[in-house]
């Protein structure tokens, strides 16, 4: 776990208004440590709130072009807040990693590809100085049972329509309103994001399949004297490339759902061959899926969470009307609009 203390560089380099920024922007967005600044070329100069996708971010964070420029302004820490595809590590990565290290910083990867076995003997004498691969599960755990079924609290998984939709923003900004509001609530992390914001969790990818239900229940365990638990969610069950929808629903016997999507998106974003089907049979397959036939608790959708950033006020506001006539579901964008009614509609359920 990060010293809330330390301070901060988020390395972002021709990414921060890419989909592959966003353990960058979770970083800038969530993480309770002081953040120095942001290194990225293009943008050096701007304020994060100066970036159009990012207005809403109400943060006094500058980027800056290299990262000599964060050093000096005293970060500890570097956070590579790119998720290239795969979770490679790219070679032209080493000359910032190295300049990284020479310059005293610790670093934080949450890529698959590890830092420590090529990095570890640059650091070992510097005691103050650490590499963080976050994708490294911590434990191996034991079959899942199914028990987390029979715990009295309410359970709320996060599913998408796709890969990167804002699963795990929406279950953050959910978990914060609930902290607001003195709700006992624990939040479950299940990807290096959510982990490295909230120090615990399980690198869901990272597990061998046997093993990632299990990984799952233990974690909802742990949190079973929380009133709410929240489960950050990951890939979709419509996207062939994604293993951990069913882990998540089995290990975590949700009570309640809520579903994220992009605005803009009709297929998926990669392949995009794969059409994003009828959003009322989708969510009645995932329905189905968590309980089959009632051999686990149901849960139903009780919210939709849209991202609609690259909408203007009016479109986006529209877009949401029409697909909460469609669905009947409570609709909104937790960044733009706010989290309060779905919220109040789990308080309620």
């Amino acid at each position: 776990m990060l010293d809330p203390k330390l301070n901060v560089a988020v390395y972002m380099e021709g990414h921060i208004d890419s989909d592959y920024g966003k353990m960058g922007m979770g970083v800038v967005r969530y993480l309770k440590n002081p953040i120095v600044g942001i290194v990225d070329r293009k943008f050096a100069g701007k304020n994060i709130y100066e970036i159009d996708e990012f207005n809403d971010i109400n943060k006094d964070i500058k980027v800056y072009k290299n990262l000599k420029q964060v050093v000096e302004l005293g970060a500890k820490v570097l956070i590579l807040g790119i998720a290239p595809s795969g979770g490679k590590i790219p070679k032209e990565w080493d000359s910032i990693i190295e300049e990284a290290i020479d310059s005293g910083l610790s670093i934080v990867n949450g890529l698959h590809d590890l830092l420590s076995p090529k990095w570890d003997e640059r650091i070992k004498d510097k005691k103050s100085q650490w590499i963080w691969d976050v994708r490294v599960p911590q434990f191996i755990p034991e079959i899942a049972t199914g028990k987390v079924a029979k715990i009295n609290n309410k359970r709320v998984l996060f599913i998408g329509t796709d890969m990167a939709v804002g699963k795990m923003t929406a279950g953050l900004e959910l978990y914060k309103d609930l902290i607001k509001r003195d709700v006992n609530v624990g939040f479950v992390a299940t990807g290096q994001i959510g982990i490295t914001i909230t120090g615990k969790g399980i690198p869901l990818d990272a597990y061998k399949v046997d093993h990632a239900c299990g990984a799952v229940e233990q974690s909802v365990l742990e949190e079973k004297e929380k009133e709410i638990v929240i489960i950050e969610g990951q890939g979709s069950i419509l996207h062939p490339g994604s293993t951990a929808t069913l882990p998540l629903m089995r290990g975590s016997c949700p009570t309640h759902l809520v579903l994220c999507m992009r605005a803009d998106k009709n297929t998926l974003r990669s392949p995009e061959n794969v059409i994003i089907p009828d959003l009322n049979e989708f969510i009645s397959l995932n329905e189905s899926l968590v309980s089959v036939f009632g051999t686990y608790p149901k849960a139903k959708v009780i919210g939709i969470c849209a991202n609609t950033s690259m909408l203007n006020k009016e479109d986006a506001e529209l877009f949401i009307k029409k697909l909460n006539n469609k669905t009947g579901i409570i609709v909104l964008d937790p960044v733009r609009q706010g989290i309060k009614e779905l919220t109040d509609k789990l308080i309620q359920a």
